[in-house]
């Protein structure tokens, strides 16, 4: 698999990143089966949060014979540093480590969110003390929906986060104003030499309303080869995304693996997902 280089943190990550809320409601078989074949993928960075529901519990057992050969990322969804803090020691407990090279402050994808995170009190305190006790190497930031992009401009400004998970997809590009401040981060990420990653490149569009929910993802997503073969080639081939979180459903790990394999040129990509007439943005209305 394709490694590309995270930023000043000088990690060469697989271009697939072991998403892990896929085992946010599974058995511990299913999890060590999935992992497996993460594994045997090639993919060596692990993406997992307080907040996906057994997660952590799944992915801590392993830590014991793969802890020194994967970059392992968690994230704190908290807002305040004291229950920040709390939730990072946790996290640490659950994942059987004393520490993670990446702590993200989780779902900032508004300036509301960013000012109660970044301000006094706020997580920030606790990621960066966290950082100083030795507990991570290094502070992100991640976050959802179409204002994410700008705001994570403004995060970037505040703080020299390590790393940024944004959201990339064709739908979203062709919007002028994301795609402004989508570039506009990009321009300050390559200036701080940060890592880029973006999210939820395998998502079709919101659940339509009464549909059945056949995957664990909160977005429907693509299920076929061809979809998210194109979906992975078109953000890989935007040169400044350093990886992308596999789909959170266990079942779809084997098509982003094949998909990163058999990349096909961006244009043929862009084709093929515009044929698909009710491909959309899953950040138009999300969830709460």
């Amino acid at each position: 698999m394709e490694t590309r280089r995270l930023g000043r943190l000088g990690h060469q990550s697989s271009v697939l990143i072991y998403g892990a809320a896929a085992l946010s409601d599974v058995t511990q078989d299913v999890a060590d089966r999935s992992i497996q074949e993460a594994l045997d993928g090639g993919i060596n960075h692990v993406d997992v949060a307080a907040s996906y529901g057994s997660a952590e519990l799944r992915v801590g057992p392993w830590m014991p014979q793969i802890r020194d050969r994967i970059f392992l990322a968690t994230k704190t969804g908290r807002r305040d540093r004291e229950s920040a803090w709390r939730e990072i020691n946790a996290s640490l407990e659950r994942l059987q480590t004393d520490r993670v090279d990446l702590l993200q402050l989780h779902a900032i994808g508004d300036l509301g969110e960013l000012d109660l995170a970044t301000g006094a009190g706020g997580a920030l305190e606790a990621a960066t003390r966290a950082a100083d006790e030795g507990l991570t190497s290094a502070v992100g930031i991640t976050g959802h929906g179409s204002d994410a992009a700008a705001t994570h401009l403004e995060a970037l400004r505040r703080y020299p986060f390590a790393t940024v998970l944004t959201p990339l997809n064709p739908v979203l590009w062709r919007d002028e104003s994301y795609r402004a401040n989508y570039l506009a981060l990009v321009e300050e990420v390559r200036r701080q030499d940060a890592g880029l990653m973006t999210i939820k490149t395998g998502s079709r569009r919101n659940w339509p309303a009464g549909a059945e929910h056949t995957h664990t993802t909160w977005y429907e997503p693509y299920e076929d080869q061809a979809r998210i073969t194109a979906a992975v080639s078109w953000v890989l081939g935007h040169d400044e995304v350093t990886g992308i979180p596999t789909a959170g459903d266990v079942s779809l790990l084997g098509l982003f693996l094949e998909a990163e394999r058999q990349r096909i040129d961006p244009s043929e990509a862009e084709q093929n997902l515009a044929s698909d007439d009710e491909y959309a943005s899953p950040f138009i209305a999300m969830p709460l």
